[in-house]
């Protein structure tokens, strides 16, 4: 007895000209979301996902990637215009917001939104290297 096959669904393509990158660059990794002006999510992407495993996840070069196929998945829907939400403190701030630049958005502004306590939770304790 045959299976019914489901027909996979293609996406279909909305036609969005501005949005916001959220940047989220952790020590362990980089994650790059793309979204409307309302926040409902176009494109995402990050260095586990771009296939760099362990401490190569938190490299510059692997933000970059990421931020490059997240660009292109936007760009796919019509993004022209980007403004840029950076958060967090790990190295692949800079390099993901260049890649954004170069992949052909415009970046109209760009933020740092990185939460900062105002005495909160104790901190992780000290590396002695």
């Amino acid at each position: 007895m045959a299976r019914d096959t489901t027909r996979v669904r293609r996406r279909e393509r909305k036609n969005i000209v501005s949005g916001v990158a959220h940047v989220n660059a952790s020590f362990n990794n980089t994650m790059i979301t793309i979204t409307d002006a309302q926040g409902n999510t176009i494109s995402w992407s990050s260095a586990g996902m771009m296939g760099f495993k362990g401490s190569r996840k938190s490299t510059p070069y692997a933000a970059q990637v990421a931020a490059e196929d997240a660009a292109r998945k936007a760009a796919e829907h019509g993004m022209r215009t980007l403004e840029v939400e950076v958060s967090g403190p790990g190295s692949g701030r800079e390099s993901a917001l260049r890649a954004l630049q170069a992949a052909g958005f415009t970046v109209t502004s760009i933020r740092d939104v990185t939460p900062i306590p105002h005495n909160g939770c104790r901190p992780r304790k000290r590396r002695r290297v």
